[in-house]
């Protein structure tokens, strides 16, 4: 069992494991992620103050995170005055003083805010509160976090890559990780183009409909079933 077409091709490559013996089981967003109440962003942490992006996850080399603090600069400069940040929800593996320096160097220290690990209620409030999530990694088996964006009606901007565009599909905005302009032209339009936020706000909930535990389960329950009659 794997949770992602992307993920059942890698193992099969990687330990040559027929496909027809390797079962795709998405991952689900807990609906509580959908409980949206318009005034949650009030219950968000000192320090953070609206609009933000939003990336949910540990900081690591692999998450590609310093691209998006490079087209969050230039993004601030486009939508000058507005005071655009970025909060980062995830334990710090060695990479947060390097994002907060291009920050720092760029004259906007305060524009990358580390929260560090945050509790369910925390990281609800900061879904919904937040203008997009940003999601650069280069490598994903799933990209929990895309879901339960969607879930909670945030527009997603993530990267062309690994398992990411098989859970996003068509409603949010796939990007190149490596072309950092293109990345802050996409924060501007989705910070600048109601509509833009409208439909991927829309398509975003219909397509997490589709990943929830229930299906999780039914598909694992099944893998079991076919096991156990096999074994017979």
């Amino acid at each position: 069992l794997t949770d992602s077409e992307f993920s059942r091709g890698e193992i099969a490559a990687a330990y040559g494991t027929a496909l027809d013996r390797i079962t795709v089981a998405p991952l689900g967003a807990a609906h509580t992620f959908a409980e949206g109440d318009p005034a949650i962003a009030t219950s968000l942490p000192e320090g953070i103050s609206v609009p933000f992006l939003l990336h949910v996850g540990d900081l690591h080399e692999r998450r590609n995170l310093s691209i998006v603090v490079h087209a969050l600069m230039d993004a601030r400069r486009r939508l000058a005055p507005t005071p655009l940040s970025l909060v980062l929800a995830g334990v710090d593996h060695g990479v947060g003083d390097r994002l907060s320096a291009i920050a720092a160097h760029a004259g906007a220290a305060e524009a990358v805010v580390r929260l560090g690990a945050v509790s369910e209620p925390m990281l609800r409030a900061l879904y919904h509160g937040a203008a997009a999530l940003v999601y650069p990694s280069r490598y994903e088996g799933f990209g929990l976090p895309l879901v339960e964006a969607m879930a909670s009606g945030t527009p997603a901007i993530a990267s062309r890559a690994a398992s990411i565009p098989e859970v996003v599909g068509e409603a949010g905005v796939l990007l190149d990780p490596d072309d950092a302009q293109r990345w802050g032209d996409a924060i501007v339009e989705v910070m600048t183009d109601p509509m833009l936020r409208a439909r991927m706000r829309k398509d975003g909930l219909k397509r997490a409909a589709m990943f929830t535990w229930e299906r999780t389960a039914r598909i694992t329950l099944d893998v079991y079933k076919r096991v156990a009659e096999g074994s017979r």
